[in-house]
């Protein structure tokens, strides 16, 4: 099978991309799709959002994931305002993938929850998002969707003449200063050139009254209650109204040079995207105030426990990423013959991300006997490199659209330092696919299956006795989708769509074997573990007449052996080995002694957790509704959507981590050169919860948007205000590992300017 599959990559040039094709079909999809998609113009990508460009453009800067949070079926795994990695249909993780321009975009946002998807929104065309196991059409092991960011760096049609566009943009709720410029041109009336920048300021994120829950301090029955009193007392003291540590900045730069003409095009990019953002909550930080079992009796006051609470407290935890990419794509098409066009890609990326440890300003003197344990605070850095290159041959004919894909993939990751939870791993992947699609008169017919060969290698490292012992995971997964189509009349038609998908476990799946601060535990791999296998059923519902829409998806996806990561039972609230306090008789000692066990105790009270598998069924629908009306010069649409997704394990627990159902309220009106919108997202209390966790309430975000643009002399001035929770609402992601410590951000207003010329 190799030797098969290596003998097909040697024919490509090599991509992942599938471009629309605006003259092979008449389908609905087709009409909403841009040159610079990568969708498919066939009927299994049901369900499908398209989100306009002007949609994120002019809305205030957020994260990937809150982008696309409103959107039905998509919800969001936050970790403070800069990580929001995009859950679809419950699905999250290595189940969802994030592509840039038709390729997956190679961060290391599956190798921790507190990473963010390193993906630049600055100048974005559109971002498409396929939701559910059809997605296997663009990238592998997808059973929960893929979200596609398209920008016009490198330009498939030639540039209608010179653009610059400078832009600012303010925020109240984290002091936001953002700064944007873009120039496109044609020059010499065949050169593309395209230039972007972007400067991304963004302080600590303020927080509504009551939103800080201090769930470390429950249970202190060592304490006598006046102790206890005190001890609230001064942590009321300590509540801020804003997240520390919840800060963000980014400088991105995009360039890009294409040639186009009747045989196709060809082009070339360059992106570099760097950030900082604070890390607010980090794992290590719980046994500064968490369980004292171990210190019960007196010869440990409230000193030594303040001191013991205050080692950390001047510390500013922190992430630092640096991506490079060059990117090489084009499109040849042939006159005549078995192959119509020939697409090809390649990507070269460099990714890096640190994070560190470093002392705010005023905390500079700290006693001698804790020099030692900061010095062991050394940076970590993730690292990962990749390279990849595919082609698609269009083999379509008068009655036939098919398409025949390669794609390899080459990547390497590495994790060095204090918090290297898992050893150097390398994947690669080679994927053989062919996609079609045909009119049969009574229905269309829309099916394609993949084949991926993937290999990883990595090693785990026993802690106890230094042993490595090194895997070679390597086999095929083969993915398929079917998907029928009919019209029932001029205004209703009805998809019906099944898929199996085939996900070999990742290397964070199979080789995590550490310390996981972000998550609060000692997370444990399993080289063993077998590949997840999903079928998926859903029927579509797509109601179209004039000024009334309806759109309504029902699914149910079986997933055997599912992959998650599951907390053990024991407990570990007491701590046998430190039974004996006679050597903590005063202060000195205790000083003396916490060197000796003090990488020991950063550890002790997280909790341990294992990669494990089991069968588990997500169930779930979305619902829409919506009228248009004439109003004035202008139309108002009103519209309501809801989604609700159930998942239950083969024992009948609850898989963790699950969003609750939303109802989505929307007013828009458009005239001439206004926009208005103006939504409410009413987020439902989430009491389907997992083992170990915790109910969380409901909550109603009232997000608005005002866009004014003008027309100067042949130049454009783009106004926008925006608004978002201006209900001040305390509300929390369930499915963040940080809900408690985390909430969402408060109240948030601000304005954005855009002039192009």
């Amino acid at each position: 099978m190799k030797v098969y599959f290596y003998a097909l990559m040697a024919m490509s040039l090599t991509i992942t991309q599938l471009y629309a094709d605006s003259e092979s079909s008449d389908s609905e999809v087709d009409e909403i799709v841009v040159t610079s998609s990568i969708l498919n113009t066939s009927r299994i990508l049901n369900p499908l959002y398209v989100i306009d460009g002007d949609e994120i453009n002019d809305d205030a800067t957020t994260s990937l994931g809150e982008a696309v949070d409103s959107y039905l079926g998509v919800s969001i795994a936050d970790y403070g305002a800069a990580v929001g990695q995009p859950i679809i249909r419950g699905m999250s993780g290595p189940r969802v993938k994030i592509l840039k321009n038709g390729m997956v975009n190679r961060d290391v946002s599956g190798l921790g929850v507190d990473h963010l998807n390193d993906v630049d929104l600055h100048n974005v065309e559109q971002i498409e998002i396929i939701k559910g196991p059809s997605s296997l059409l663009y990238a592998n092991g997808t059973n929960g969707g893929i979200i596609n960011v398209v920008n016009n760096t490198i330009a498939r049609e030639d540039f209608a003449g010179q653009e610059i566009t400078f832009g600012l943009e303010s925020q109240s709720v984290n002091d936001g200063d953002i700064q944007d410029f873009h120039y496109e041109n044609i020059i010499g009336d065949w050169l593309n050139v395209s230039i972007g920048y972007q400067n991304t300021e963004l302080g600590n994120f303020d927080i509504p009254d009551g939103a800080v829950i201090h769930d470390d301090h429950d249970d202190h029955d060592d304490h006598e209650d006046e102790d206890h009193h005190e001890d609230e007392d001064h942590h009321e003291e300590e509540m801020l109204p804003y997240v520390d540590n919840s800060d963000f900045a980014s400088e991105a730069k995009q360039f890009g040079i294409s040639r186009t003409g009747d045989w196709g095009y060809f082009g070339m990019a360059y992106d570099n995207l760097r950030s900082l953002y604070g890390i607010p909550f980090h794992g290590e930080h719980e046994d500064e105030h968490g369980d004292h079992d171990e210190h019960e009796g007196e010869e440990h006051g409230d000193d030594d426990h303040e001191e013991h609470g205050d080692e950390h407290e001047g510390e500013r935890i922190f992430s630092t990423t640096d991506q490079t990419s060059y990117t090489f794509s084009g499109l040849y098409n042939l006159s005549g013959g078995l192959v119509n066009s020939i697409s090809y890609n390649w990507r070269d990326t460099e990714y890096s991300l640190t994070e560190a440890h470093a002392e705010e300003e005023g905390h500079d003197d700290h006693e001698d006997d804790h020099e030692d344990e900061h010095e062991e605070h050394a940076p970590t850095v993730f690292t990962n490199d990749a390279t990849e290159y595919g082609a698609i041959f269009d083999l379509s004919t008068d009655n036939l659209i098919q398409k025949v894909a390669l794609n390899f993939v080459d990547e390497d990751s590495a994790i060095v330092g204090e918090e290297a939870f898992m050893n150097p791993a390398n994947n690669q992947e080679f994927t053989f696919g062919y996609f079609f699609s045909a009119d049969l008169d009574l229905f269309y017919l829309d099916a394609g299956f993949r084949i991926d060969q993937i290999e990883r290698t990595g090693s785990v490292t026993d802690e106890d006795h230094g042993d490595i012992d090194y895997y070679k995971i390597d086999d095929d997964v083969n993915s398929f989708a079917l998907t029928l189509g009919r019209d029932l009349s001029d205004s209703l038609d009805v998809n019906i769509g099944f898929s199996s998908v085939e996900r070999l476990p990742s290397v964070i799946e199979l080789f995590m074997n550490g310390p996981h601060m972000a998550t609060g535990r000692l997370e444990t791999g399993n080289p063993n573990l077998q590949s997840e296998t999903s079928e998926n059923f859903d029927i579509t519902f797509n109601f179209d007449n004039d000024d009334f829409y309806a759109y309504a998806s029902f699914y149910v996806t079986d997933v055997d052996n599912y992959i998650t990561l599951q907390d053990e039972l024991d407990d570990h609230d007491d701590h046998d080995d430190h039974d004996d306090h006679d050597d903590h008789d005063d202060h000195d000692d205790h000083g003396d002694d916490h060197d000796e066990h003090d990488h020991e105790e950063m550890f002790a009270n997280l909790i341990h957790a294992n990669y494990i598998q089991q069968d588990a069924e997500f169930t779930g629908y979305e619902i829409e509704i919506g009228k248009t009306f004439n109003l004035g010069s202008g139309e108002l649409t009103l519209s309501f959507g809801r989604d609700d997704v159930e998942a239950e394990f083969s024992d009948g627990h609850n898989v963790p981590r699950i969003n609750p159902a939303r109802n989505i309220y929307t007013i828009s009106y458009i005239e001439n050169d206004w926009v208005f919108k103006v939504s409410l997202k009413d987020v439902e209390k989430q009491d389907d919860v997992g083992e170990g966790e915790t109910v969380t309430d409901s909550y109603q975000m009232l997000n608005t948007r005002l866009t004014k643009t003008y027309i100067l002399d042949g130049s454009e001035l783009k106004i926008s205000v925006f608004g978002s929770n201006l209900l001040d609402e305390v509300a929390r992601n369930h499915s963040s590992f940080v809900k408690n410590q985390v909430p969402l951000a408060g109240r948030n207003y601000g304005a954005k300017f855009s002039y192009k010329f």
